[in-house]
């Protein structure tokens, strides 16, 4: 066994020397202390042992070896009460005071070998146990530093990832907006209003922004639709509403086969928000949550928006007179639970549409 650092305490020198020199014998370091008192004093983080007399004046053994266990690493530090008493009581006190072994005056130095080294085996398994400890603690610690570091870099790069889709979506509601110089702001208005419904129908947080995003891609296909139709100043023809009535279909056909979350629920919305809640709508004739639930989001806010705005074949109409439409069309154009809603809702409604008011594509855009 390597070389241990052994404490010897004890009140008489001459068994101060003895002890130390059957320690020394066995090939370890030996410090010496005539008292509880300087015991205290002389350990330190690299004292393996500690061999204490039972009996001494002023602080005792026992007392010595309480004190020693209350100090920071002592609980690991192994402790040989050396005696001359043999009572079961004084053996009982030394185990409640944290003695791990005893060894009886006279001391043979046989018996002080296999006392010693026993304590001393375990205390050298337990200091490699705690080295092993501290290096996993600073190897997790190393690791989690670097997790935290790798998850800090993800986080950024899907915020980044998160903006360009964003930008995106936006970019293709612009698009279709652009070309017709009599909605300035309505996909503003739009992914608003839906928000906002979509957060009063209990939806949540995540579903409330998709419900804000997707739904200002609802108009995406008319892109695809001529000028002579698109911006006539009056209303269509049989033949032109036809064509118009295209733009469902186009932009669900511009807004498939992506994976993300924002334009598959955009497609449904293109596709799908001119359905009607009694099933006389288009594309394709759905009704009631047959519709997908932001398509029946983004129809009451279309409409709405729709109504109070300047059209080539109408005038705006007052807030009031939308609300009458509204009420009416509830159960037979919309969901109801979403008109509902909308009634529940009309402060907020009406400062977006304070905040984005009609105004031409210059005014509404930078």
């Amino acid at each position: 066994m390597a070389s241990k650092n052994i404490l010897i305490v004890d009140d008489d020198p001459a068994v101060n020397l003895v002890l130390r020199q059957m320690v020394e014998s066995l090939g370890h370091k030996v410090d010496t202390a005539p008292d509880g008192e300087a015991a205290l004093e002389k350990m330190n983080p690299g004292t393996d042992l500690v061999m204490l007399d039972c009996v001494m004046p002023g602080m005792d053994g026992f007392t010595t070896a309480k004190e020693i266990r209350k100090r920071e690493g002592g609980g690991d530090v192994p402790i040989l009460m050396v005696t001359g008493h043999s009572q079961d009581q004084d053996w009982n006190r030394a185990l409640e005071a944290g003695v791990n072994d005893f060894i009886e005056k006279p001391v043979t130095l046989a018996h002080l070998k296999i006392r010693t080294e026993s304590l001393l085996k375990v205390k050298e398994a337990q200091d490699v146990l705690k080295a092993k400890s501290a290096e996993l603690e600073e190897e997790v610690r190393r690791r989690t530093r670097h997790l935290e570091e790798a998850s800090a870099k993800l986080a950024r790069a899907e915020g980044r990832a998160a903006q360009m889709a964003m930008d995106t979506v936006h970019c293709l509601a612009l698009t279709a907006e652009f070309r017709d110089v009599h909605t300035g702001g309505h996909i503003h208005r739009i992914g608003a209003y839906c928000a906002i419904l979509a957060q009063a129908i209990g939806l949540d947080e995540e579903d409330v922004k998709t419900a804000y995003l997707s739904t200002t891609l609802h108009d995406v296909g008319k892109i695809c639709i001529p000028d002579s139709v698109l911006m006539k100043p009056d209303r269509l023809d049989e033949s032109e509403t036809a064509i118009m009535r295209k733009h469902c279909v186009i932009g669900g056909r511009i807004l498939s086969g992506f994976d993300s979350p924002i334009l598959q629920a955009g497609k449904e919305v293109a596709l799908y928000h001119h359905e009607k809640w009694n099933g006389h709508g288009y594309p394709e004739g759905l009704s009631g949550e047959a519709i997908p639930l932001f398509a029946r989001i983004c129809a009451v806010a279309d409409v709405f928006d729709a109504l109070t705005n300047v059209r080539p074949y109408k005038e705006a109409f007052s807030n009031i007179k939308a609300y009458g439409i509204l009420t009416a069309e509830s159960g037979v154009s919309f969901d109801p639970k979403i008109i509902d809603a909308f009634f529940q809702n009309l402060e907020e409604i009406e400062a977006v549409q304070k905040r984005y008011r009609q105004t031409n594509h210059v005014h509404a855009f930078v």
